[in-house]
């Protein structure tokens, strides 16, 4: 018999293991029931039995210890047999099941050419006032119904169950989106709810040939989500690989659309998004007509685009109502102050600390004057400040709306000017963080991996100065050089050069001008429009 290798445990604990991986054994081994697969509880499942108090007494069971569970029966006087109406209480509406099921069944003209009927297909299409039912047999598939809002109308003697579209849950109306807001463009942004979503996108593009493909996601969950596209203009390729990767998701509740992109996403370990989001119908419709393929997710108002390209992080939808001048402008200022965020700090490292002879004179001796006293070298007053800064910016985001404006703006001023006027840090330090936060709030998209590159390119020039900040450069255009977004080159137009996507990439040109979609994104159709401006002159 084997000794125990360890003699500081006792017999007793590996009589338990030894029980524990018996049954474990045992459990492995054991062929799975009918109703419980992969760790799901056991459901309703198998065919829908025609014996109503069958059926009622299985569903009873599956929604054992629910409360929101309700089952009304009544009789149909007309075919002389009794039926039942399950849904879920809060998801549906009451007075449409009574209206369009229930009172007609109860209420309807009580001729004998209804003595007859033994099929639930009859019934549906003549005793019901729904525009939304259907037949269906298997029970797995009626209870996924009935989970997300629909009722089941089951009959005494039919086999099977009537599913009649009743959702009518609570949901938020359609306002403007707190994060893209604009100045002339639409207002109107997406909801919670799958199928406003889709009927806002259905407003914008009212075209027979926008596709809307309907899957779930989540072992638990079931949740809904759709994948739109333009037939004629995304590549099947693309749809394609979308659809591969979402039926490779493997969660049990996938709690937004953001979950999506962590398992869809390419390179995962990547601080910076090969997947767009927006909230705001006019941009998903754009994207659809240059070739991209869009996720709408039950649950969240952002929805999922892609391929996605290092310059739509620079874009916003403003940029196409404007004139192309001004617009062009706005895009470099937002270039500017995306390495205005992160260089800052770095920068300032490297000449306080290193390369003093590339400061002017007048300015070196004013942050020498500053700097006299003070009881930290320049790299930890950074440090510091840039910690204050992300406290105080993730407190504002998280604290309620009044409170967190207070937070952020008094906790910036008093205690930048208490921090001066104690002499724990330099009024350089304070300007130099201060114009990083700014600057980070122009490009919001990019503002998670702006906070790391700035941690990062200040590490660097804390140790080499100016060589290390070059170095850290270098390392990031060589990462971002070699990211992809579903097959498409991440840094397009410019890293592969693509000429012809200049247009439309920091510099916009006229909107007459963008004849051609995106050359990057390779859509089948690459015309956008068949002739030029007019001249009027």
């Amino acid at each position: 018999m084997k000794r125990n290798s360890n003699p500081r445990v006792s017999p007793l604990v590996n009589v338990r293991r030894m029980i524990r991986r018996a049954l474990a054994d045992d459990a492995r081994k054991k062929p799975a029931d009918a109703n419980q697969s992969d760790g799901i509880p056991a459901g309703w499942t198998g065919e829908i039995p025609s014996a109503l108090s069958e059926s009622t007494a299985q569903l009873i069971q599956s929604f054992d210890k629910c409360s929101d569970f309700i089952i009304r029966t009544f009789e149909i006087p007309a075919l002389n047999r009794s039926a039942a109406a399950a849904f879920i209480d809060g998801l549906v509406k009451h007075d449409m099941i009574m209206e369009a099921a229930i009172k007609p069944l109860m209420i309807y003209a009580r001729t004998e050419d209804m003595r007859n009927v033994s099929d639930l297909e009859t019934v549906r299409t003549n005793m019901l006032l729904s525009s939304e039912t259907e037949t269906l047999a298997d029970a797995s598939t009626a209870m996924d119904k009935l989970l997300h809002g629909d009722a089941l109308i089951l009959v005494d003697g039919m086999p099977g169950a009537i599913v009649m579209n009743a959702r009518g849950w609570d949901r938020r109306s359609i306002t403007e989106p707190l994060t893209e807001t604009v100045v002339r463009g639409p207002r109107e942004g997406f909801t919670e709810t799958l199928r406003t979503n889709t009927a806002l996108l259905r407003r914008r593009i009212a075209s027979s040939d926008l596709r809307m493909e309907s899957m779930q996601v989540g072992a638990r969950s079931h949740t809904n989500i759709c994948i739109a596209y333009m037939e004629s203009i995304a590549r099947p390729e693309l749809v394609e690989e979308m659809r591969s990767r979402l039926r490779g998701i493997c969660i049990d509740l996938p709690t937004g659309s953001g979950t999506l992109v962590d398992f869809i996403k390419d390179s995962p370990y990547s601080i910076f998004e090969t997947v767009g989001y927006t909230e705001k119908p006019d941009v998903v419709a754009a994207k659809m007509m240059e070739g991209r393929v869009a996720v709408l997710t039950d649950g969240t108002p952002f929805v999922l685009t892609a391929p996605m390209l290092f310059v739509e992080n620079f874009q916003t939808a403003e940029d196409y109502l404007i004139g192309s001048f001004y617009a062009t402008f706005l895009r470099i200022l937002r270039l500017i102050s995306f390495f205005i965020s992160f260089l800052a700090p770095a920068v300032y490292i490297a000449l306080a600390t290193f390369h003093h002879e590339l400061i002017p004179s007048t300015l070196l001796f004013t942050m020498a004057s500053s700097a006299e006293g003070l009881p930290f070298p320049a790299m930890i007053e950074t440090t510091l400040m840039l910690i204050i800064f992300e406290i105080l910016k993730e407190a504002g985001i998280r604290l309620p709306k009044p409170v967190g404006q207070a937070v952020s703006i008094v906790g910036a001023l008093v205690m930048g000017q208490a921090a001066i006027q104690a002499g724990m840090v330099g009024a350089p330090v304070v300007i130099v963080i201060a114009l990083t936060g700014v600057s980070s709030f122009a490009v919001p998209t990019l503002s998670n991996a702006m906070s790391l590159l700035r941690w990062y390119l200040l590490l660097c020039a804390g140790i080499m100065g100016g060589y290390g900040i070059t170095l850290g450069l270098m390392t990031v255009m060589i990462h971002l050089a070699s990211l992809h977004s579903f097959g498409v080159h991440h840094m397009s137009p410019f890293a592969p050069l693509l000429s012809s996507d200049f247009k439309d990439s920091i510099y916009r040109a006229p909107l007459w001008k963008l004849r051609d979609r995106p050359a990057a994104i390779g859509a089948m159709d690459d015309r956008r429009m068949q002739s030029d401006k007019p001249d009027y002159r």
